[in-house]
């Protein structure tokens, strides 16, 4: 049976807007959200929206209630110190490859790119924004060491990291410029060869924002 393009492409769009206001806090952990008001605010039909939230089910962002609609799921416990500790590792284990092989000229344009528009978003107090910025710039760093199959799978924690950073920088905007300059001192250790201080770097700068997985909170 040939699937109707028409509806898959309203499920993708239904898909891809919902997630987008998960992923940037428009729709907190908790909501309540039915598929009469997304298929409203998509302007679809709720057929596509059903399919959407049947795969946002499936990425353990949405907890569908039949006859009552979905509820925006909690980040799960323990998930956030996983995260944690996968990044570590992986932009660790990049920062040695740098040091090793050197970093690019353009690996390192991208990146002091990434940074300015981060500044950009901090003097607008562009949270959202901001988030998605920095995902990009960690991202860069793994993709800049030319291990493509740790970049790939850091790219898996993407959706992961922006929800955790709008939910740790929404009560502290101020906290962007700060992430900015943190950028910038990471950067240059990548310049610089230097692994293990970007290494200790890297922990300070994630320990400040989303706090210690061994108990310590975030920085104010």
């Amino acid at each position: 049976m040939t699937e109707n393009p028409g509806r898959a492409s309203a499920a993708h769009r239904v898909y891809a807007a919902t997630k987008e206001l998960i992923l940037n806090g428009g729709l907190p952990a908790g909501s309540l959200i039915s598929e009469g008001e997304i298929a409203e605010r998509v302007q679809v039909s709720r057929t596509p929206v059903r399919e959407a939230f049947l795969r946002l089910e499936a990425e353990e962002l949405l907890t569908l209630h039949p006859k009552r609609g979905a509820v925006v799921a909690p980040v799960p416990p323990g998930e956030a110190a996983d995260v944690l500790e996968l990044r570590q590792a992986l932009e660790h284990s990049a920062a040695e490859r740098i040091a090793r092989d050197g970093l690019t000229a353009e690996g390192e344009a991208a990146l002091r790119e990434l940074i300015a528009r981060q500044r950009e978003l901090a003097e607008a107090g562009d949270v959202s924004g901001f988030a998605a910025a920095d995902e990009a710039f960690h991202r860069g760093i793994v993709e800049a060491s030319g291990n493509r199959l740790a970049a790939r799978f850091y790219a898996t924690l993407g959706d992961r990291q922006r929800r955790m950073s709008v939910s740790a920088l929404r009560p502290r905007p101020h906290r962007l410029r700060v992430l900015a300059d943190e950028h910038q001192t990471l950067l240059g250790h990548l310049v610089a060869g230097a692994s293990d201080d970007f290494a200790a770097a890297l922990r300070v700068h994630l320990v400040a924002t989303h706090g210690d997985p061994g108990g310590a909170g975030p920085e104010r």
